[in-house]
């Protein structure tokens, strides 16, 4: 089953499917509600999963999946590489995580149905370069969305009922963990790392 809410990336994944003897595909979502549905409907063997949908995001979709069907062998396919995204979806019960476009799709759904797990070198190295870093707390990433908002210290500490000082403290604390020079820095590095969502 493909999950996607672009329709060309679902056709184009039918296609590659439809050329191979070994697997078919069974059902197709654009959300994460419908995933659920035709997931119960079908019960695949192996699903294709998007992060980015309007509604209920991928991450979700993959808990949801998995507390009803433990054993459900989901791929996570998306376009967002960072390292804390990746560690969502593996801790969501996502058996493999790939870029799309990547040449290793067939390969990964065959190992996956195999009971492998896999993860696409060029995300292993992100995964690897970070994996000793202290992750921000809820906190520090609540503070960071507000940050990406464009609020500033005193609007971010009246949303949170904090106090300024304690914004500012946990601003510094942002900065050092993921060695950002600034607010704005801190901001990119935590897109790209997918730690928060522009």
């Amino acid at each position: 089953m493909t999950v996607d809410d672009h329709p060309l990336l679902r056709e184009g994944i039918a296609t590659l499917i439809g050329n191979q003897t070994d697997i078919e595909l069974v059902a197709e979502a654009s959300n994460g509600r419908e995933a659920l549905e035709q997931f119960r409907k079908h019960i695949p063997d192996i699903t294709l999963m998007d992060l980015q949908m309007p509604g209920m995001g991928g991450i979700d979709v993959i808990s949801s999946i998995r507390a009803e069907f433990p054993d459900a062998r989901i791929v996570v396919l998306t376009t967002h590489p960072g390292d804390v995204q990746v560690s969502r979806a593996f801790k969501a019960g996502a058996r493999a995580y790939l870029l799309k476009g990547g040449k290793e799709l067939l390969e990964t759904i065959r190992a996956v149905h195999d009971g492998q797990k896999r993860l696409s070198p060029e995300l292993a190295a992100g995964v690897a370069e970070h994996a000793t870093d202290s992750g921000l707390t809820p906190r520090e990433i609540d503070v960071l969305r507000l940050v990406a908002g464009g609020n500033a210290n005193k609007e971010i500490a009246s949303r949170l009922s904090l106090s300024e000082e304690t914004i500012k403290s946990h601003i510094r604390s942002i900065l050092a963990k993921l060695g950002a020079n600034d607010r704005t820095h801190a901001v990119t590095i935590g897109a790209k790392r997918g730690i928060i969502e522009l």
